[in-house]
């Protein structure tokens, strides 16, 4: 993490509390050692951030202190104005309604220079959605939800010659290529890391079952095989 970020994040950390916050809880938080955070401390403190305590007894912000929330870059508010607007056209309903309103608590504390800038941002991707498109939506919730819960997949597949099949799978991640969504999986029936379009997928049914990370056949090993898979293509 780097010092900057690791700095903004003990002041977002003691924003609005009314006890003291122990250096060994900040220190965990952080994944640091607790001399890194009284050195951090201490020199937030001698840049004028109004944090009062000690090493052993916790930090709390100075009582009516206003201490900003954090600003952005013009450049780095496009960016996060234009990856808002590709999910919202690119991905689940859930993740673009989520997107668009992390976007608008961020606008909310924006400089009105920055909030103007976010409005007039150039890149655009159109939001197109015939009922088609609405399926394969609603059918990326599914499998992100899937994804999270660990839970097993059966899938009713159609491939790019219009094949059927029907596969158990355990779900890994969702990869977008620009054009194309992928379920990056372990298919049980092949024993091996198979990647398949939410768009040709037919049926997906979760009965319950769930699954563990198995060492060789996880999401770290499936990231490893494609990387080495696309790293021998000419």
């Amino acid at each position: 993490m780097r010092r900057a970020d690791r700095l903004f994040l003990i002041i977002n950390a003691l924003r609005g509390r009314r006890t003291a916050l122990p250096a060994r809880q900040l220190a965990s938080t952080l994944e640091v050692s607790l001399r890194t955070v009284y050195r951090d401390v201490a020199d937030l403190q001698l840049s004028g951030v109004p944090i009062e305590g000690e090493a052993g007894v916790g930090y709390v912000l100075r009582k009516g202190s206003d201490i900003p929330p954090l600003m952005f870059t013009a450049d780095e508010l496009e960016a996060l104005v234009a990856g808002t607007r590709f999910v919202r056209a690119f991905a689940g309903e859930r993740l673009a309604r989520e997107a668009q309103s992390a976007l608008i608590k961020i606008e909310a504390v924006l400089p009105p220079d920055l909030r103007e800038r976010s409005a007039q941002s150039k890149i655009f991707a159109p939001i197109w959605r015939d009922p088609f498109q609405n399926q394969v939506a609603a059918m990326l919730d599914r499998l992100h939800a899937a994804i999270a819960g660990h839970c097993v997949l059966c899938l009713d597949y159609r491939d790019a010659e219009g094949r059927t099949s029907t596969r158990e799978v355990e779900p890994l991640c969702l990869s977008f290529w620009g054009g194309a969504w992928t379920l990056g999986t372990w298919c049980r029936r092949r024993q091996a890391f198979r990647n398949f379009r939410p768009d040709r997928i037919e049926d997906c049914r979760n009965e319950g079952e769930t699954f563990t990370d198995v060492p060789g056949r996880d999401l770290q090993a499936y990231l490893d095989t494609m990387r080495g898979h696309y790293a021998g293509l000419e």
